[in-house]
């Protein structure tokens, strides 16, 4: 295996520290035969041999102490790890959750630079077909790559020019014992059934195929790259105050906006990325270049999308909470803004209201809208729902939720801050010994 000395001495440096996945199956002891003998020959390393039993088979803890025996034997750390329990629902999907944490906290305890795993060519071809038949991003069509770089360590995955067979072949040739796990013929589980029956009939159409799937995984990496540098400077020169501006979003390309939202997305999701899909992306494009100037929908784990008149934003959605504070001499500091009392200011618009104490009822509050409310407006003989103003002056759906209100003890609203006024501001009349003024915080960031 001449492609995995080369990846080795082309990688490790003198003492390099690597953690090498090892489950005790035919791939990951080749692997670690492999790495140990490069170790004897060639460079002096450090191997770490990270064991987990899902405890999921009864054969589990045999395979357990095969694989400590044998790192013992050849003079290499083991750690293993038993997981106690399991919740119900997708077993392979936390089973790799589990087993990663695992690996990456031997990483920090060792002080590693690399983690091994023995994915193979046929392991590159069930993934990337089984992605491309459940939908995925253009990164997640590449299937995996010989390397990933993480936080301060990279995962390696020598074995991804061989199949299957080659390393089968290999490990008879060198008298590797192995372990077999009986569940990876189970076709209950999805890659299994990709493993028993659709992979075979491409190997049938071309024996090499793997390094054909390896072309097209190396391939979409490039594009990737060029197109996430592309998306990053968007990100970085556009996506200002964690907005856009709807104008510049329309004057891109569709393709790089969907990567635009996948980068967003992926800032505010993390870990939990997979529970977006291409449906919420096209729901997503759907609201942007909609003829409606003010619309959001609502997104997995209580994110929301927002178009709001000129801006396009994704953000996690405030709950909606009823608050209702008094107004004293200190600064009331709200989520959009910031009301506070004060002695004297030229500011006539409307972020200053003026009162009179003795036309109004003490003491005052702000707080946010309520169901059926209304403001008796300066100079109008009548009134005007508080939902009208919103739509009149394009205050979002979003933030008309916790917008403030000023209100007095019987709940007559005073003001609106930044948007009208009602019949009891006394600027004109010059008798007031109140004033109060509003900073809204997006104007001033912008």
């Amino acid at each position: 295996m001449k492609e995995v000395l080369e990846l080795f001495n082309n990688t490790f440096k003198e003492n390099d520290t690597i953690v090498c996945a090892t489950s005790g199956g035919v791939d990951s002891m080749t692997l670690l035969k492999l790495l140990i003998d490069y170790r004897n020959n060639n460079r002096n390393i450090n191997i770490i041999c990270a064991h987990v039993n899902h405890n999921f088979r009864s054969e589990s803890f045999e395979e357990y102490d095969f694989v400590k025996k044998y790192a013992e034997d050849n003079n290499i750390v083991f750690e293993g790890t038993i997981f106690e329990k399991h919740t119900k629902g997708n077993f392979e999907s936390e089973a790799r959750t589990k087993r990663y944490n695992f690996f990456s906290k031997i990483l920090n305890k060792y002080q590693g630079q690399y983690l091994l795993t023995a994915h193979h060519g046929d392991d590159l071809i069930e993934t990337i077909l089984m992605r491309l038949t459940r939908g995925s991003t253009l990164n997640g069509y590449m299937g995996f790559s010989i390397i990933t770089k993480k936080n301060n360590y990279s995962i390696l995955r020598p074995l991804i020019y061989y199949t299957k067979e080659d390393i089968k072949k290999f490990a008879k040739e060198n008298n590797i014992e192995y372990r077999d796990d009986k569940t990876n013929y189970d076709t209950k589980y999805t890659r299994n059934r990709y493993r028993k029956e659709i992979v075979p009939l491409f190997k049938k159409e071309q024996n090499n195929v793997h390094s054909k799937f390896l072309k097209f995984s190396n391939i979409i990496y490039e594009s990737s790259k060029f197109i996430n540098a592309y998306t990053n400077d968007i990100y970085i020169n556009k996506y200002k105050n964690g907005k856009i501006k709807i104008d510049d979003l329309k004057n891109i390309d569709c393709f790089i906006i969907k990567q635009l939202l996948y980068k967003i997305l992926g800032e505010i999701y993390k870990s939990d990325i997979s529970r977006i899909n291409d449906k919420h992306i096209d729901q997503i494009l759907k609201i942007i270049f909609s003829n409606k100037p003010n619309v959001y929908i609502n997104l997995p784990l209580n994110v929301v999308a927002i178009k709001d008149y000129k801006y396009f934003s994704i953000k996690k959605s405030d709950e909606y909470n009823e608050y209702k504070i008094e107004i004293t001499n200190k600064d009331i500091i709200l989520n959009n803004g910031i009301i506070k009392k004060i002695k004297e200011t030229d500011k006539t618009d409307n972020t200053v209201c003026h009162l009179d104490s003795t036309k109004i009822s003490l003491p005052l509050y702000v707080r946010n809208k309520r169901a059926g409310d209304y403001i008796e407006i300066l100079g109008l003989n009548g009134k005007k729902k508080l939902k009208d103003i919103f739509i009149d002056c394009k205050i979002s759906a979003e933030k008309r939720k916790n917008y403030p209100v000023i209100v007095d003890s019987n709940d007559n609203i005073l003001w609106v801050p930044g948007l009208k006024k009602s019949k009891y501001d006394s600027l004109k009349l010059k008798k007031y010994d109140i004033i109060l003024w509003y900073i809204d915080k997006e104007e001033k960031n912008e």
